[in-house]
C-alpha cells in the first residue's frame, strides 16, 4: 500500500543545539535505512519550512504507524497521512 505523509517538525525552544544535532543524525540514519529497504520510496523537502513529504510503500496501516512512530524526531512531529491509489490516467 502506498501512503503520502507530511511531517512538520517543531523543536521546543528549550532544546539545546547539541540535542537537535544528535536527533538529526539519528533521523538521517533511520530514514536512510527505510529508503534502502524500499519502504520509504521518496522524500521531498517543503521549501521554506522544516517539513517534508514522503511516500511509503508498506503492507498496511499498522506497518506505517510502526515506521512513523520509530522516527527519532517523532515526539516533535505533526504528521498527516493520505492513502494513495493508482490514478486511471497514470502512464506508469
Amino acid at each position: 500500500m502506498l501512503f503520502l505523509a507530511r511531517m512538520d517538525v517543531t523543536f521546543p525552544d528549550s532544546m539545546s543545539d547539541e540535542a537537535k544535532a544528535e536527533l538529526m543524525a539519528r533521523e538521517k540514519e533511520y530514514s536512510g535505512n527505510l529508503q534502502a529497504e524500499g519502504r520509504m520510496r521518496d522524500i521531498w523537502r517543503v521549501v521554506g519550512e522544516y517539513a517534508n513529504y514522503s511516500v511509503y510503500d508498506v503492507a498496511d496501516n499498522d506497518e506505517l504507524h510502526t515506521i512513523l512512530s520509530g522516527f527519532p524526531m517523532y515526539p516533535y512531529m505533526s504528521i498527516s497521512v493520505t492513502p494513495l491509489a493508482k490514478h486511471p490516467n497514470a502512464i506508469k
